[in-house]
């Protein structure tokens, strides 16, 4: 057997109200000062000061940082590093989902290495030789699970990409994933979010470099998805911590495996078109499925079973395709959308290669042509 590394952040807490312990996880480390990263919207909707207030309750003093874009950039990151340095701050509190989280990994690794300042530096597998500053990662939102990955995803605008970091260092020392966070999360957000994980779900379980492990969690995260995504939308109080746990589960897992071609083109749609992280990857996965079928041996029977289809008698073909229609169900039980008016016949060709060059491409269990994509992303027009 191949050795296989897996990487995990030190702390998590887990459960409605854990936010809670955030100002006594601060002071027993000894800790003066938050630098605290949330996007605008949550700071307007009250959320971010769920744990704000905790602060002022316990005299934390802190500074809120909200330059941040759902799709965040390199001027979110460089304008962080300069306000985290303004601050006086000696660790920081990331509050939201990919983009502030993946904002706030930026930030504290340049920190860290300001070597690496000019953000771009930090794409593919960057050789950073210190940890980022100490983080709290309080998720509200069901789906990223950047709260427990080595991964994140800048967009860089002036050439109209996104490319992705990936760096063991910048992982968040705890976690504080408290389903009450989510409450206020919008049922499309909830919806995307949702299918943002169970597509980090179904393609850790399928990528190149799965193995026992990452199988483990990333097929509990889609029993957990299949049960709870529809209840989490309805804003059940139920569906959501069922949420907050299994985007943290398959993040775990695919944080150490990849991920494959459904997010390499979702990634490339985002750029292009801002389209949503979550919808770009809902609308991807179930075509990707289709590609990828040949070659996930019985893997695609597991999938259809955890989300709740019966496979007695159903030969490989039958249990593929019902694996591939449940997850569509899903998605359009949960009101994605299935076609993607933006998309332009010209774009095609710059869509195709920066899909192909994108990180998560490789990890994809069958390798595609460039015509390959272009067949894929025709399915979306």
């Amino acid at each position: 057997m191949a050795v296989n590394r897996f990487v995990l952040n030190g702390i998590s807490y887990h459960g409605h109200g854990a936010i809670q312990e955030i100002p006594g996880l601060i002071k027993a480390r000894g800790y003066k000062k938050a630098f605290v990263a949330s996007d605008p919207d949550l700071v307007k909707f009250g959320v971010t000061k769920k744990v704000t207030d905790l602060l002022e309750q316990n005299d934390i003093p802190y500074t809120l940082y909200s330059d941040i874009k759902p799709n965040p950039t390199i001027e979110n990151i460089q304008n962080g590093v300069a306000a985290y340095k303004a601050s006086g701050a000696d660790m920081m509190i990331t509050i939201g989902g990919g983009s502030s989280m993946d904002t706030g990994k930026g930030i504290g690794i340049i920190i860290n290495n300001p070597e690496f300042a000019d953000v771009r530096s930090l794409e593919g597998v960057a050789p950073t030789t210190r940890r980022t500053v100490f983080t709290i990662a309080v998720p509200t939102t069901g789906g990223t699970g950047a709260e427990s990955t080595i991964n994140y995803v800048v967009t860089d605008v002036e050439k109209k990409r996104k490319f992705v970091c990936v760096d063991p260092n910048d992982i968040p020392d705890i976690a504080v994933v408290d389903p009450d966070m989510m409450s206020s999360m919008p049922r499309g957000l909830t919806a995307s979010t949702g299918m943002d994980a169970l597509t980090h779900a179904i393609e850790g379980y399928t990528t190149a470099a799965a193995w026992e492990l990452s199988d483990v969690l990333n097929l509990e995260a889609i029993k957990l998805i299949g049960a709870n995504l529809r209840k989490a939308v309805e804003n059940d109080p139920d569906g959501r911590e069922g949420m907050a746990l299994a985007q943290y589960v398959t993040a775990m897992a695919y944080s150490n495996v990849g991920l494959g071609i459904a997010h390499s083109m979702a990634h490339t749609l985002g750029a292009v078109y801002d389209t949503p992280h979550g919808v770009a990857c809902a609308m991807m996965l179930p075509i990707v499925m289709e590609f990828n079928a040949p070659n996930t041996g019985e893997k695609f029977k597991a999938i259809a079973e955890a989300l709740g289809v019966d496979t007695a008698g159903m030969d490989q073909a039958a249990y593929r395709k019902a694996a591939i229609d449940a997850v569509r169900q899903l998605s359009v039980d949960v009101g994605i959308p299935t076609r993607l008016e933006k998309l332009k016949e010209e774009d095609l060709p710059f869509l195709c290669e920066s899909a192909a060059a994108d990180a998560c491409a490789p990890g994809n269990p069958r390798p595609a042509s460039l015509e390959d994509f272009e067949a894929m992303f025709r399915k979306l027009m």
